[in-house]
């Protein structure tokens, strides 16, 4: 299975990313701003779910943020269950919100 791949325009807009045989398979859009990364969908196609594939963005997407100094902003359902789960992990790039 091919690596995690990052993807990013000039205004800080695109996605990490997973292929497996040159077809995309999962994908987090995500945007940066300053010191800000936001987490805004994630998605994995149904032939590739089950094999851990967000979770292998999730865990790019971190390491990523916390190698940049970024602070990450769960827009994405996904990404804000994975930090609620494991906060004391995650303290560093994320700040838990009011009823986090």
């Amino acid at each position: 299975m091919d690596n995690v791949l990052l993807t990013l325009n000039a205004q800080g807009h695109g996605a990490f990313y997973i292929k497996e045989a040159d077809e995309q398979v999962a994908e987090m859009s995500v945007s940066i701003s300053g010191n800000e990364l936001t987490a805004h969908h994630t998605e994995v196609s149904p032939k590739a779910e089950g094999k851990g594939l967000g979770k292998r963005l999730f865990v790019a997407m971190s390491d990523y943020a916390r190698k940049n100094g970024l602070r990450v902003i769960p827009l994405c359902p996904f990404v804000h269950a994975q930090l609620k789960r494991r906060r004391q992990e995650f303290a560093d790039i994320w700040t838990p919100q009011e009823g986090d």
